[in-house]
């Protein structure tokens, strides 16, 4: 892809359970300069009733904040924000409903990202604030409704987990009623350490060296600790204990403010106190220190890397290549043939944007993965691998657009599986290329048909062969017949001559 001009002004918003945050800056030299940053409380995470769905309240509330946020960011263009979901909208089953609200309140497109890419995400952040430090550093993020726990040296994350833990579950589970007292303290830490108890030995092993804790939970009972005079220089163990026996004095969240606890933390603290206690505790830490950077911080960065070429998701892509044995030079060739039939049918005919055009050539160049599992069906089998795979820099949705394609590229075509409206039909028709392209290359490189040429109008498809190549590749023109009948089940008709 061309190197893109890189935007006056990017924007990033973390979607959390507990609060949404926001952040526009000027990138300036490979960094950037904040130029404004906007946080609202909206306890998403609380409003998932016992059917794990957003209630209207909670979804009224999110709206309206999205709808603030908007009016900051409307302007900018849709490769200038990166907005991400975590685990609240992970977790909800009406998500995609609510995430098309979400959109047009805010203006730009939302991504929901799985725990394992917001660990990532968040390491990158935490790692470009802290500089070149050569330790292993083990880095926890307490959020409203997961912890992340990332193990890496400088800017390479080396283990990534996300436990399904966060300070608005543990709140809710133990000190609904606002009453905070030792026997729940101690119910709740426990509760915290058997979570954190499976990935124990695995971060264990790795030998960290430094512990650094990073978002709004960690960052708020380090200034407690410091303000109190309970620990210096970071968090402690000692200066936990101490701030959970003044939280138990006091007793409930509504008296909390006496400890200098906010208003809009004082409802989600006791929980996240006693997930810092369980990790301290269970992991053996003794020490951490606080990083101001986080996941707002690493969507900037990289989204500053995917505007000057340095896409995570390329290597990931790559890395998936090179694990399942996917023949390079084959894909190589359906992925060419796809880009030139992209710039053949026109913008008129499929409004490809740069995002766009790229997932299509990770289709193309991950058509074959599920060979791995058995070259029947293997289309099935690739699309489920690229659908419940860790893609480090892949939302959620376009993991879904990618495993979609991969599972339409050969036999019958799975039309529902895009969906309805404006975007399932341009998913389709980016299907309906990628198809061609492999219909020409089944010979895997015993011919190379680089003359074909593909018009397209409506529901038509026209593709065009230099005069009698059709007639010397019989086998070729069978499957162009086979693949008109498939196209034909989804309302298109393919024409060859």
């Amino acid at each position: 892809m061309p190197h893109r001009q890189e935007p006056e002004t990017l924007a990033a918003l973390d979607l959390g359970s507990n609060s949404f945050h926001m952040v526009v800056v000027h990138p300036d030299g490979g960094r950037f300069k904040v130029v404004d940053r906007m946080r609202e409380v909206v306890r998403l995470g609380a409003g998932l009733d016992a059917q794990q769905r957003l209630t209207p309240e909670a979804s009224d509330r999110a709206l309206r904040c999205l709808e603030r946020f908007g009016q900051r960011i409307r302007h900018l263009p849709k490769d200038a924000v990166r907005a991400v979901g975590t685990n609240a909208l992970r977790m909800a089953r009406n998500g995609e409903r609510f995430l098309r609200a979400a959109e047009l309140a805010l203006g730009h497109p939302i991504d929901v990202v799985s725990g394992y890419e917001e660990a990532r995400l968040i390491y990158l952040g935490v790692s470009h604030g802290l500089g070149d430090d050569a330790n292993l550093r083990l880095v926890a993020d307490i959020g409203g409704g997961s912890t992340e726990l990332i193990v890496g040296r400088r800017f390479e994350p080396q283990v990534m987990q996300s436990l399904h833990v966060g300070c608005v579950g543990l709140s809710q589970a133990f000190f609904s009623d606002g009453l905070i007292d030792a026997r729940r303290m101690r119910a709740a830490v426990i509760a915290a350490r058997q979570e954190f108890e499976p990935v124990e030995e695995e971060i264990g092993a790795t030998g960290w060296e430094v512990a650094v804790g990073a978002s709004g939970t960690l960052l708020a009972i380090n200034r407690l600790l410091q303000a109190h005079g309970w620990a210096e220089d970071g968090i402690t163990l000692a200066g936990l204990r101490r701030l959970e026996a003044a939280m138990i004095a006091v007793g409930h969240v509504q008296r909390l403010g006496e400890l200098g606890v906010s208003n809009d933390r004082a409802p989600v603290l006791p929980g996240g106190l006693a997930i810092a206690l369980g990790l301290f505790e269970e992991l053996g830490v003794s020490r951490m220190r606080v990083s101001d950077s986080a996941l707002r911080e690493g969507l900037l960065y990289d989204l500053m890397g995917r505007i000057n070429d340095e896409d995570v998701r390329e290597q990931t892509v790559l890395s998936l290549r090179q694990r399942f044995g996917v023949e390079r030079a084959q894909v190589a060739r359906v992925a060419a043939t796809c880009a030139h039939f992209l710039t053949q049918v026109g913008r008129r005919w499929l409004p490809a944007d740069a995002e766009s055009a790229k997932l299509l050539g990770w289709a193309a160049s991950l058509h074959e993965i599920g060979h791995t599992i058995s070259h029947s069906q293997y289309q099935k089998h690739g699309a489920y691998l690229l659908h419940h795979l860790d893609m480090p820099g892949f939302s959620r949705g376009d993991q879904n657009r990618l495993s979609n394609l991969v599972r339409a590229h050969r036999r019958k075509l799975p039309a529902a599986d895009f969906g309805e409206g404006v975007e399932a039909q341009t998913q389709l028709r980016f299907a309906l290329l990628l198809r061609l392209a492999v219909v020409l290359h089944r010979a895997r490189g015993a011919m190379a048909p680089v003359e074909a040429t593909l018009k397209a109008e409506d529901h038509v498809l026209r593709l065009a062969f230099p005069r009698g190549w059709l007639a010397a590749h019989a086998l070729t023109t069978a499957d162009l017949e086979q693949e008109a009948e498939y196209l034909l089940s989804v309302g298109y008709k393919l024409k060859f001559k």
